[in-house]
């Protein structure tokens, strides 16, 4: 049996959640949203690796045995540290720059993440490892964090803040872009509807599910609790959560 926490700085870990009950359906998950304290992206790691702590803390007293940092932003910053303080596993976001690379055929991809994400070692090292032969153009999706959280995911000013940062993607030639922000998924509708037929889209949240279903697998964790569901908390008003919810 295996209780999961989640966190993300606000409601779009929403979105790793929902690939991860896609695979695991049976599970019981704790998802925290710490909106009181979003967006994380222009915040200090420091600031992060606290927030981080004690989130995770009150998800492993509510009887967590792994915990989901579903913020490309927080597994920047703070995932090192929960790794070597923490004696449960811990699973992480990473921009999946990989899967972009080897499948672009304009030779160049896109990168729409968050400032802190963008500056981080752990995107760095993943951009120097794999961008040697092709072009990588990267974009801080301004106002998308604020957009999801506002539940204002389509419309005249939803998609003039989408065009803002997309467009300089697409006019580099990028035909594949890389979400690296949880919340960037709610807004892959509207993206879709202003890019060309030819431009994908990479969401690494599938493959964070499949991360942590071999990370309890390895553990001998029962993969089904007899009390499965979602219990949904936040710092803040919760409003937006459960609406954002209902649409997973």
């Amino acid at each position: 049996m295996a209780r999961i926490g989640i966190f993300d700085s606000g409601s779009g870990g929403l979105s790793v959640l929902r690939e991860i009950r896609k695979i695991l359906p049976d599970e019981r998950f704790i998802y925290y949203s710490d909106n009181a304290h979003c967006p994380y992206g222009e915040k200090t790691a420091q600031y992060i690796i606290d927030r981080s702590r004690a989130i995770s803390d009150m998800l492993l007293s509510k009887g967590a045995s792994a915990v989901v940092v579903a913020c490309n932003t927080a597994t920047a910053a703070a995932i090192s540290t929960l790794r070597a303080e923490y004696d449960i596993p811990f699973v992480g976001m990473e921009p999946a720059v990989k899967p972009a690379a080897t499948g672009t055929k304009s030779g160049v991809i896109g990168v729409l993440a968050t400032a802190g994400t963008l500056r981080a070692p752990k995107y760095l090292n993943t951009r120097g490892k794999y961008g040697g032969n092709i072009k990588i153009e990267e974009q801080v999706g301004r106002g998308f964090v604020e957009l999801v959280e506002g539940l204002e995911l389509d419309g005249p000013h939803a998609e003039s803040v989408v065009r803002a940062s997309l467009e300089p993607l697409l006019d580099a030639g990028a035909d594949t872009i890389v979400l690296g922000c949880t919340h960037y998924p709610f807004l892959l509708p509207l993206m879709q509807r202003i890019a060309p037929s030819g431009v994908s889209f990479i969401d690494p949240a599938p493959a964070v599910a499949r991360r942590l279903r071999d990370v309890l697998t390895a553990g001998g964790v029962s993969l089904s609790d007899p009390d499965p569901g979602v219990e949904l908390l936040a710092s803040g008003d919760d409003t937006t959560l459960k609406k954002l919810f209902t649409l997973i």
